[in-house]
């Protein structure tokens, strides 16, 4: 069963699953769904951001319950853990909001931060101001993106396509800002030299 049948089939509660469990990716599907009326567009953001608020808190929880247990402990010898305990450091508050937008930490980063001094009733208002916004963000992306794409090329036969096309305009805008960062190095070097 595809995501996108999933959250055909379950609707709100599919996608607030979706959002929980596997993250962006169900949750630009279902902003393509809010674009061809299959889900109503706020409850649809209402549905990604609780399943996400959710999921974040219940980690955040076993990072701060279980800190010395053989689980959270197999999660600290990972590098992706370690990188999100010296992101927490530098910019606690900034860290607790961004974390579910930094591609390698966002599963681990809410386990993490449970492990740190972070008062529980900081980490949940932090938590759900961004799950408000990455829902908003990421439903917003499917329904434009659906929307574009349509408008373009005509109805879209699955969400995979329109991930597919997504995925190759995200790489080529990486790449673009990566020869562009590139330029402005050398462009750089030469001027101190």
């Amino acid at each position: 069963m595809s995501l996108e049948q999933v959250i055909s089939e379950y609707g709100l509660v599919g996608l607030a699953l979706g959002a929980g469990l596997e993250g962006e990716t169900v949750v630009i599907i279902g902003g393509l769904m809010t674009h061809r009326g299959i889900l109503p567009f706020w409850p649809a953001v209402v549905a990604a951001a609780t399943g996400s608020f959710l999921a974040d808190q219940l980690f955040f929880l076993l990072g701060r319950r279980f800190r010395g247990h053989r689980f959270v402990r197999r999660f600290q010898r990972r590098p992706a853990f370690a990188r999100a305990l010296a992101a927490f450091d530098k910019y606690p508050v900034s860290f607790v909001f961004a974390f579910r937008f930094l591609y390698g930490l966002r599963t681990v980063s809410p386990l993490a931060i449970g492990t740190t001094r972070l008062s529980a009733r900081k980490f949940l208002a932090i938590n759900a101001a961004a799950a408000i916004v990455w829902a908003l963000i990421f439903v917003t992306i499917g329904h434009w993106f659906g929307q574009a794409i349509e408008a373009e090329f005509g109805r879209i036969k699955s969400a995979e396509h329109l991930i597919g096309v997504a995925l190759a305009a995200a790489t080529i805008l990486g790449i673009a800002v990566m020869l562009v960062r590139r330029n402005t190095k050398i462009k750089s070097s030469k001027t101190d030299s």
